[in-house]
């Protein structure tokens, strides 16, 4: 069925950069493809850094029921319980939509900060959902946490360089 645009309604975006942090996300998720030799598993989750960052840089760049299929493509590639990250991240998104209610305005240190907090919640959430309560992986928990809390800063500048290549367009 056709929809009848109003006078003064913006035509529907065309081009191939409404794709662009949809993309970003799927790669990042798909980054625990890469063969890498480790005897302890480090590797921070960087697809959901990437939805992060784009949800904190520019709110409008993925719409609210964006974490169901990103986050089911994460599952499937990187392993997990299926739903685990489609219910954390989307989870994530209400908690940020709840902030940005009650907040008027927010620096980069509160993002930083709230990424901080998502984080945290999808990696101690995963780690109850996968692994069994005794098993002592809670330091490799820990660095994990550490290492995807500080590369924070850089996919969010990542995703601001997206943006300005993405006005570019």
């Amino acid at each position: 069925m056709r929809t009848v645009r109003g006078r003064f309604d913006e035509a529907p975006d065309r081009s191939f950069a409404r794709f662009v942090p949809a993309l970003t996300v799927l790669s990042g998720s798909a980054l625990t493809l890469w063969p890498i030799i480790a005897s302890v598993q480090i590797l921070p989750p960087f697809g959901l850094l990437m939805l992060l960052g784009w949800r904190l840089t520019r709110t409008e760049s993925l719409r609210v029921w964006a974490p169901l299929p990103l986050g089911l493509f994460d599952d499937l590639v990187s392993g997990q319980p299926l739903g685990s990250a489609m219910l954390f991240w989307t989870l994530c998104f209400f908690m940020i939509d709840l902030i940005d209610q009650r907040v008027v305005y927010r620096d980069f240190w509160q993002d930083w900060l709230i990424a901080a907090g998502s984080i945290g919640f999808c990696l101690i959430l995963g780690r109850l959902v996968t692994t069994p309560i005794y098993a002592h992986v809670d330091t490799v928990l820990l660095f994990q946490f550490a290492i995807s809390v500080l590369l924070f800063p850089l996919a969010a500048r990542l995703c601001a360089m997206l943006v300005g290549a993405e006005d570019d367009t």
